[in-house]
């Protein structure tokens, strides 16, 4: 029996064995569009039959953009012209909304594959804040068997940036601002998109044996490109900047022990790291703030007249620090499948722009 929630789609039979709650939500975002419903129930029923359905809808989008170039090259002047440039666009904004839910059950898709449970939505308004955070089991075991060892080795430094002293202590119980874990759970997607990125690169150049050899005296050159190029609009990844966490670019700066794929970026020159800390698409953009603002809200953001973001009157949820990095774990992971999924259906329904 499958419902569906206000933000998510509802689930009476349990998609993974750690759940509790047999009416747990697979994903905390909702999809709307015909495409998302119809994959929506493809993840229920039959999850690995998702790839072969995503083919079907991206073969029909691309019938429907060939169909409808050809009618503007015969379309007439005047008023029919401006008619039909208005349902071109109508058009052209509903497939954009189906390639962005056509990601997004790529994505959930791969989580149930590795048998790993979404976060649900966190409501401050509950009597346990952080929903079911703190009780799910960590799953951090599943989490490092979706990274190769050298970018697992990166998102533990990122990790270590993000939790300080606290990286392993797993049961207090802190007071965070919302807006802030909104800001951390979406600047760690990016991360995680990031890496996956880097990482492709680097495993293929390892494979091939030319890595070349690196240094570490560009690791700020490194940080800045990051930092500054991945700006996406949106409530939450607009005021990324103001997130007061140095590890944007996992552990580039000199508390961190170097790496193997941290020696690799630094042999990249300034463009090609901004070219690698670019989200390629808005499609892409669009996912990551949708699934912040499923998990936590919308925030409620107020610019001080220095530029600063006032979050005093944002809400406060309570969640233990292990809670914190189970969430970073997955919005690492997230964007590590968003990377994937944007590279699947761009090479069979071309949207990516170069």
């Amino acid at each position: 029996m499958v419902l569906e929630s206000r933000r998510g789609i509802v689930v009476r039979a349990s998609s993974s064995p750690d759940s509790t709650d047999p009416s747990d939500p697979i994903a905390p975002l909702r999809m709307e569009s015909p495409t998302g419903q119809f994959l929506s129930q493809i993840l229920i029923s039959h999850p690995h039959l998702v790839p072969a359905a995503v083919e079907q809808q991206l073969k029909q989008l691309q019938t429907e953009w060939d169909t409808e170039q050809k009618k503007e090259e015969l379309s007439a002047s005047g008023t029919d012209l401006v008619l039909y440039r208005r349902i071109a666009e109508v058009k052209a904004n509903e497939r954009k909304r189906a390639l962005e839910e056509i990601l997004y059950a790529l994505v959930v898709q791969k989580f149930m594959d590795a048998d790993v449970s979404l976060v649900p939505a966190i409501t401050p308004s509950s009597k346990n804040s952080s929903g079911q955070v703190d009780t799910w089991p960590s799953q951090e075991e599943k989490f490092e068997q979706l990274h190769s060892p050298e970018a697992y080795e990166m998102i533990q430094s990122h990790l270590a940036l993000i939790l300080g002293n606290r990286l392993n202590d797993s049961k207090s119980v802190a007071q965070i601002n919302k807006l802030r874990v909104g800001q951390v759970y979406a600047a760690s997607v990016m991360y995680g998109y990031f890496l996956k990125r880097v990482d492709e690169r680097f495993q293929l150049e390892k494979t091939m044996k030319i890595l070349p050899n690196g240094s570490d005296s560009e690791g700020s050159s490194i940080e800045k490109a990051v930092r500054e190029d991945i700006r996406p609009a949106g409530d939450y990844l607009a005021v990324s900047s103001h997130l007061e966490v140095s590890s944007w670019s996992g552990g580039f700066g000199n508390r961190i022990k170097p790496s193997r794929l941290r020696t690799y970026l630094m042999s990249f020159d300034g463009d090609t790291l901004q070219r690698f800390a670019t989200i390629r698409s808005k499609e892409a953009v669009s996912i990551i703030e949708k699934q912040t603002e499923a998990l936590f809200g919308r925030p409620e953001i107020v610019l001080t007249p220095p530029g600063t973001v006032d979050s005093s009157k944002d809400e406060l949820i309570k969640i233990s620090f292990g809670g914190l990095r189970k969430l970073v774990l997955e919005a690492i992971t997230f964007g590590s499948f968003l990377w994937d999924g944007e590279s699947f259906v761009d090479s069979r329904y071309h949207f990516v722009m170069n």
